[in-house]
């Protein structure tokens, strides 16, 4: 294959069967008709060190947040916009491409191997998880992610009994998981900060990570949701968990918060560093206490945009990675 006909992708993959180790983040020549990747070619230069609160291989995204993408232009495209930008992790909301058509894991996995991508992680639903959980850790495995989790609260009976329960129930699922290879997690909104209706001064999110085995049971701490938690249901900092017990958060939820008053959360979604939550403070006190992936998740970037920006997921997606990788401790 000549330079002129070699594409990005085609060049990943050569890339990877070398021995010579690639992070996404690298630079990769551009073809005559491409344009080169400013965010890529700065992590090659700047990947060591610097003061960099997130590594730039391991800036990962939550495909919720261009849930709109997936669904019109499918995961081919997708990926290789992703990538293009820079990200190097995706965490998934399900397996399916809505209009697009059916797809496999399988494929699924090749477009993730074709675009030097790699899954981290994935939400399914309880139900998913008490009826068909050997079904998803296969998929899982075929992903090659080492974890799998869910984005649903533990238990919707919000007392210490209902959580114990739902601790005893996920200690279950997490031991099967660890028998396949692979973490299960749960991620967090802001209800799981709440008091139990039973005992007023016992926290729920204490009960569940109190009761859960450390060693089978990890949690994603979703920032965003914590601290409306914590603004909801004070008493508590959020960076308590992850700095007292850096082993069970291997993955956090990137999500910032602009704060409004008229939101009865006390903020309002907003891309990455256009909001207001400590996320050089938050990552200054946790950096290097274990292996952490942050994945960068905004629920409304296909609605929402900081002027004079266009509405557009993929824009959102993009400067939300550019300041990620900008962060320095």
């Amino acid at each position: 294959m000549s330079k002129s006909t070699m594409t990005r992708r085609s060049l990943i993959r050569a890339l990877a069967t070398s021995t010579v180790a690639v992070g996404l983040g690298a630079a990769v020549a551009p073809t005559a008709s491409a344009a080169p990747n400013p965010n890529a070619a700065a992590a090659a230069g700047s990947s060591n060190g610097n003061g960099r609160l997130l590594p730039p291989n391991k800036i990962g995204i939550q495909l919720y947040s261009i849930r709109d993408k997936v669904s019109s232009l499918g995961f081919r495209a997708v990926f290789e916009e992703l990538a293009d930008i820079g990200y190097s992790e995706i965490e998934f909301a399900g397996y399916t491409q809505g209009q697009v058509g059916p797809i496999t894991p399988e494929e699924i996995r090749q477009l993730l191997d074709d675009n030097g991508l790699k899954a981290v992680g994935s939400h399914v639903s309880l139900t998913a998880l008490r009826n068909d959980l050997p079904r998803q850790l296969e998929i899982a495995n075929i992903l090659g992610m080492p974890h799998v989790g869910t984005a649903n609260a533990p238990s919707n009976i919000n007392t210490v009994a209902g959580y114990r329960a739902a601790a005893d129930e996920f200690n279950a699922w997490g031991a099967q998981a660890k028998a396949a290879g692979l973490k299960l997690y749960q991620h967090n909104h802001a209800g799981e900060f709440a008091f139990a209706t039973d005992q007023p001064n016992v926290r729920l999110y204490d009960v569940f990570f109190e009761n859960t085995d450390p060693d089978t049971v990890f949690l994603e701490m979703d920032v965003y949701w914590a601290f409306v938690g914590q603004h909801l249901y004070p008493g508590f900092e959020p960076i308590d968990y992850v700095r007292e017990n850096p082993h069970r958060f291997p993955l956090l939820h990137l999500k910032d918060g602009a704060r409004n008053a008229a939101n009865p959360n006390g903020f309002d979604i907003i891309e990455f560093d256009a909001g207001d939550l400590p996320y050089r403070e938050f990552l200054r006190a946790t950096k290097a206490r274990g292996t952490r992936y942050g994945i960068w998740e905004q629920d409304n970037a296909a609605t929402t945009a900081v002027p004079p920006n266009p509405l557009d997921s993929f824009g959102n997606a993009r400067r939300s990675y550019t300041a990620m990788f900008g962060l320095r401790g």
